[in-house]
């Protein structure tokens, strides 16, 4: 009997789609138990720097701190092609009128902190958990901060709750490097060793694979299952967000996707965001 392989990923329902599968038995796990727990990004990431959980979902920007320790998986990204978190106030505003604003972003160790300072890198940050999602709708009614950086299912909200787009920092990434804009990844634990971490792999791989031949039936299995404080999906809004973020993309790292991986890290290396330059390593 193998000891138990620690899973740990977000409640967000692009995570939970990709590894559905193998924790209810609808793939081979190839003789592995899988435990997992659940965690917001920014714990997500807080945990990677301890290095205990065998399979986590990290933000690829703190994957360049924790690569001692991790190999990121060719399968599980998510990733913008044109599109990504977004900036929204309650007015219109440019991009250049929030600098030595206070903002709110999701973490400082999120990806889409990490492209907000390279595109605006005068500004306040104010960190806004992530669950419930409204929390940063609130900070900004209240006046806590000018604007607030949106992930997850909440940058598909902003509209109905009355606020303003200020820029999508997916399509200014795009822009700026011609390359997607890779934001989430899984990471295997190096110390698992060669043989483990191919057949862990190849595990998730087929997970990823079952979920995406059958959307529908996972759709509905994520809308029954959703207990998310303040999280109010519809079908029609899990089908956008999923087309989104658990795609082909998620299937399979893409060669753009590795050079945007890549490109991240020597920015926010150059701007002093990152204290090391690395670059992706991936496990087979």
């Amino acid at each position: 009997m193998t000891e138990p392989i620690r899973v740990a990923f977000s409640p967000d329902s692009d995570d939970i789609f990709m590894f559905w599968a193998m924790l209810h038995g609808r793939v081979d796990t190839d003789g592995f138990t899988f435990v997992h727990e659940r965690h917001d990004t920014e714990a997500l990431n807080g945990l990677a720097t301890r290095g205990e959980i065998d399979v986590l979902a990290l933000s690829i920007a703190r994957y360049a701190t924790v690569a001692d320790k991790y190999l990121l998986l060719p399968h599980g990204a998510s990733v913008g092609r044109g599109y990504g978190p977004v900036l929204v106030a309650s007015q219109p505003a440019s991009l250049a009128s929030l600098a030595g604003a206070r903002i709110g972003v999701p973490g400082l160790h999120t990806t889409a902190y990490t492209v907000l300072r390279i595109l605006l890198p005068d500004f306040e940050p104010v960190v806004v958990p992530i669950a419930p999602y409204t929390k940063a709708f609130e900070a900004v009614r209240s006046g806590e901060v000018r604007a607030a950086l949106l992930i997850h299912e909440g940058r598909l909200t902003y509209e109905r709750e009355g606020f303003a787009l200020i820029t999508d920092i997916g399509v200014d990434w795009e822009k700026l490097t011609g390359l997607p804009l890779p934001l989430g990844g899984n990471a295997i634990r190096r110390d698992l060793g060669p043989e483990r971490i191919a057949r862990i792999s190849e595990v998730c791989r087929q997970s990823i694979a079952w979920a995406l031949a059958h959307r529908d039936e996972l759709m509905s299995a994520l809308l029954a299952e959703e207990s998310r404080e303040g999280v109010q999906l519809e079908r029609a809004l899990l089908d956008r967000y999923l087309g989104m973020y658990a795609n082909e993309d998620t299937r399979a790292m893409a060669d753009d996707v590795i050079r945007g991986i890549d490109e991240l890290f020597r920015r926010a290396h150059e701007r002093g965001i990152l204290p090391a330059l690395v670059r992706a390593e991936l496990a087979p």
